[in-house]
């Protein structure tokens, strides 16, 4: 259980508490808008101070009747960062590992993107980016987009082609 917590007054407020049945409640309604994960179950029914226990029971029920289900909530979490947050597969893949999904389903869940749009989803970035940044040379502009487009959790070769096709060859050196 959480330990009780000071609300704005000072005074100790209880921590929240649910019972396994509304714990229960709650998570049909919540997964009945959004896709979930077993994490994100567990999670919040550790926050509702629902015991370990119970929340296994919680969570097979969950899973047996379809509420919850790692390979569709995979599915879904792989559509929504590549075409919205504008993701690489890298940061993609580390995000689910975090949340606890099985490899298998995040294998699968990549396998079924569409790799031939990636580079056109990166230059998108990379070319939203290049409106915002500062920069004095070619070079150093260049540097801060293979930075940036390796964070967004592309692969080095994407990037570097990438990045290569929108900025020209970098600056010359001065004559000694």
């Amino acid at each position: 259980m959480r330990p009780t917590e000071m609300n704005p007054a000072g005074t100790k407020k209880p921590a929240r508490t649910k019972t396994p049945e509304q714990a229960l409640a709650q998570l049909m309604r919540l997964c009945a808008r959004a896709e979930k994960s077993e994490s994100d179950a567990r999670r919040l029914m550790r926050g509702w101070g629902v015991d370990d226990c119970a929340a296994d029971e919680v969570l097979a029920r969950l899973v047996h009747d379809r509420f919850i289900d790692d390979a569709r909530y995979a599915g879904a979490f792989v559509r929504e960062k590549m075409r919205l947050s504008g993701w690489g597969e890298y940061k993609i893949r580390a995000a689910l590992q975090r949340k606890g999904i099985a490899k298998e389903n995040i294998e699968a869940a990549l396998g079924e993107t569409d790799r031939t749009g990636m580079g056109d989803r990166l230059r998108t970035q990379l070319e939203r980016k290049t409106r915002m940044i500062r920069y004095s040379t070619r070079y150093e502009l260049k540097n801060k987009l293979i930075r940036y487009g390796l964070a967004l959790g592309y692969d080095y070769e994407t990037v570097h082609e990438t990045v290569a096709a929108m900025v020209a060859d970098t600056d010359p050196c001065d004559e000694f």
